[in-house]
């Protein structure tokens, strides 16, 4: 229900896309889906209230390795809809740290 901008950032160190970002709009109404591969961080805006998000994985869920990268990261530059708005944000997200900053696991990529 309702409608996200979802992003993929690659944290693969080795790869030429390294620390770019890919971005789209998903919605109940236009039925698309968006797989973020392993050694890439995921995030999304939620753009519609009463938005329902459900993910499909590869592996069950571990918190100990849950990471965060600022949403608004000056390095990665992503074109977040609604500029202006202020989101409202997790406590993990609040605290994250840059792109640049961040804890990404040699194991990852």
């Amino acid at each position: 229900a309702g409608a996200v901008f979802d992003v993929a950032v690659d944290l693969r160190h080795t790869s030429p896309s390294f620390g770019r970002w890919v971005g789209t709009e998903l919605s109940a109404d236009n039925g698309l889906q968006m797989w973020i591969p392993p050694g890439f961080a995921h995030g999304f805006m939620a753009l519609e209230k009463n938005t329902k998000v459900f993910y499909k994985a590869t592996a069950f869920y571990n918190p100990e390795s849950e990471r965060a990268i600022r949403w608004d990261c000056e390095q990665l530059k992503i074109n977040w809809p609604q500029p202006g708005t202020a989101p409202l944000l997790a406590n993990k997200d609040t605290a994250a740290p840059g792109f640049m900053q961040a804890d990404i696991p040699a194991s990852w990529y």
